[in-house]
């Protein structure tokens, strides 16, 4: 089968289409005939090894497991053992620990859903990891309910773009932050207040959140803090940080900071699961909840959709078709 293969740490040209054995699913794993996938974070930190932190748990050298790609919408082609709820011929969507640039896939039953009716491929792919990182920072880690006042910091992205309709779903006044040729964008997708951080500093601002879902990572702990109510929640999904660590200094310093400080100050380690996919399923199907693409890529065009994602910086979700019939 096609795959898009990476034998060594680098920028996008280290990703290298291969003719590559199908997977065979294992116990609680269906095989999955991938029709669309899309690129997150977590696929460019790993394309290029960086912060080295993240080489002790994928490989030194390398990448142990050379075959990129972690969202996948497609057809549940073959079932392991015990493997109950699926039949194949479904149309699935999932998380998968790597492999969904390529023409099939395996995917764990527990982090494996039925697609939302409403959807194609292309968009249902869209959805799995942005979708469920910003569910579980809003409701879970930020505990939003109707009325809060929510300001989510890098709005445009693909968790901003989920995170705004989210926030909105669940009742919040939401404001978003992104740059000037988002902020139309940002309005359609239920922000009732926008911000261009190109000419405002929302941290100067005179105005107190119940919630800020950070993206971005582009302000101090302390200056996010100030834009809190007394009993207001910081939530910390992503931050800059060096070579060697990332954002895990700034996330160890949240956590440390957040024993004594109010307001509240929490980071974020989201996890795929059956249950939240079906939650946006039901958002998405309830149309409170829509994936914004800005572009798709065929799938020997990952490495040219990896650029555009970590340099570009795209507009909602960069999405990969991969079988189109």
């Amino acid at each position: 089968m096609r795959a898009i293969t990476q034998k060594t740490y680098g920028g996008p040209d280290s990703l290298v289409p291969a003719e590559i054995p199908r997977p065979v699913p294992r116990k609680g794993e269906v095989l999955i005939r991938v029709r669309a996938s899309s690129v997150n974070a977590a696929d460019w930190l790993l394309m290029h090894g960086e912060p080295y932190l993240v080489r002790l748990m994928f490989g030194i050298r390398g990448p142990r497991v050379t075959t990129r790609g972690r969202d996948v919408a497609g057809v549940v082609e073959a079932l392991g053992p015990h493997t109950s709820g699926f039949e194949v011929g479904d149309s699935v969507y999932a998380e998968v620990d790597a492999g969904s640039f390529a023409d099939y896939t395996v995917a764990p039953i527990k982090r494996l859903a039925h697609m939302p009716s409403n959807l194609s491929f292309e968009q249902a792919a869209a959805v799995p990891i942005a979708a469920t990182t910003a569910l579980q920072g809003l409701r879970d880690v930020g505990k939003v309910k109707p009325g809060d006042r929510v300001l989510i910091n890098g709005a445009s992205g693909g968790v901003g773009s989920f995170a705004v309709q989210i926030a909105s779903a669940l009742g919040a006044h939401v404001t978003a932050v992104c740059s000037s040729r988002n902020l139309d964008s940002a309005r359609s997708w239920g922000a009732e207040h926008v911000i261009d951080y190109t000419t405002t500093d929302f941290t100067t601002l005179d105005v107190r959140y119940d919630v800020i879902f950070d993206i971005a990572g582009n302000h101090s702990l302390k200056e996010m803090e100030r834009s809190l109510t007394a009993k207001g929640t910081l939530v910390l999904a992503s931050g800059s940080g060096g070579k060697l660590l990332g954002p895990v200094a700034r996330i160890l310093a949240a956590s440390i900071r957040g024993m004594f400080a109010s307001p509240s100050l929490k980071p974020l380690a989201s996890s795929s699961n059956r249950a939240d996919l079906a939650v946006l399923r039901d958002l998405i199907e309830a149309n409170q909840v829509t994936p914004a693409i800005e572009r798709t890529y065929s799938l020997e065009d990952v490495p040219a959709a990896l650029t555009h994602f970590g340099i570009e910086h795209a507009r909602g979700k960069i999405v990969i078709s991969v079988h189109d019939e």
